[in-house]
C-alpha cells in the first residue's frame, strides 16, 4: 500500500466532567495538540451544546483533527488523520493528559492505496487508470461548510 496518512481514533473514558464541558479548554487542548504533533493550523472551530458537551474541529494543512465530548458519561471521542508530515500519536498524548481520561482505546488506521486499484498516478506521462475506464472512475466532489 502506498501509505498517504495516519488516522488516529481515540475512545477515551473516565474524564472530569468540568473538563470535557469547558469549551475553552478543549480549544487550548487542541492547539497543544497540534503544536506537540507537529501540524499546522488552518481553522478553529468550538462549539458548546445545551445542556452539555463541546465539539470542536481543527482543520490542518496535514488534514483534521475532531473530538466530541459527552461530559455527564466521563468520555470523548477523537478522531486525528495526518498526512505528510506530523505526529498525531503526540497529539493524542495531548489529548489524554490535558483532559485526565483514565482509560482510552487508540485505533490506528494507514490511509492510501494498493497500486493497481484504478488511482492515476498523475506524476508519469502515461495517465492511463489502471483498470477503470473514464465513465466507471467517479469524479472528486468538494464541499464547503463553515458553521462558525
Amino acid at each position: 500500500m502506498k501509505q498517504l496518512g495516519t488516522h488516529l481514533v481515540v475512545d477515551a473514558w473516565q474524564s472530569p466532567a468540568e473538563l470535557l464541558n469547558d469549551p475553552e479548554r478543549i480549544r487550548r487542548c487542541l492547539i497543544d495538540a497540534i503544536t506537540a504533533g507537529g501540524a499546522t493550523l488552518i481553522d478553529l472551530c468550538v462549539h458548546q451544546f445545551s445542556p452539555h458537551g463541546v465539539t470542536a474541529t481543527a482543520t490542518l494543512a496535514e488534514s483534521h483533527i475532531a473530538i466530541h465530548t459527552w461530559p455527564e458519561l466521563g468520555y470523548f471521542a477523537a478522531d486525528l488523520f495526518f498526512c505528510g508530515h506530523g505526529n498525531p500519536h503526540k497529539a493524542v498524548e495531548i489529548l489524554e493528559t490535558a483532559l485526565q481520561a483514565k482509560q482510552i482505546k487508540l485505533t490506528e488506521i494507514k490511509r492510501g492505496f494498493d497500486p493497481g486499484m484504478g488511482v492515476q498516478d498523475t506524476s508519469t506521462k502515461d495517465r492511463n487508470v489502471n483498470s477503470f475506464t473514464e465513465k466507471q472512475a467517479l469524479k472528486p466532489r468538494r464541499f464547503r461548510a463553515t458553521l462558525c
